[in-house]
């Protein structure tokens, strides 16, 4: 069966990779272990607030350029992403509508409890 063609972020990174493993032992133990914790504490804002979707494939990506396990992961989130992006750009007028509705609503909600409930807007 034909490879298919690789994404460029996946293209880049296997360039990237060649040089990388020409730098020391201790430089990559410690890049592996700096990646480790940034794919770490992306997990951890998918339950937190925080950026999660930009930091685990960055952590992903600097621990692809060790092991193998973490390239496939960041392949199949490429994938994914690829795929979502070709499904809300070929999303109908209609669906469009219905989402921008459904954001309005939602903020709405938030904005009806705070007022409701007298939860802070701003932390003090």
């Amino acid at each position: 069966m034909a490879e298919r063609e690789k994404h460029p972020l996946i293209a880049s990174l296997e360039q990237r990779r060649e040089r990388h493993k020409l730098r020391s032992r201790v430089y990559r133990v410690m890049f592996a272990v700096a990646g480790a914790t940034v794919t770490l504490a992306g997990l951890i804002m998918l339950v937190t607030p925080g950026p999660a979707l930009v930091v685990v494939p960055i952590g992903l990506a600097m621990l692809a350029l060790e092991f193998a396990w973490a390239e496939e992961m960041l392949e199949r989130a490429v994938e994914r992403a690829e795929a979502a992006r070709r499904t809300a750009t070929e999303a109908s007028r209609l669906q469009k509508l219905f989402g921008a509705l459904a954001t309005a609503a939602a903020i709405a909600a938030g904005l009806a409890a705070a007022v409701v409930w007298d939860i802070p807007l701003l932390p003090v």
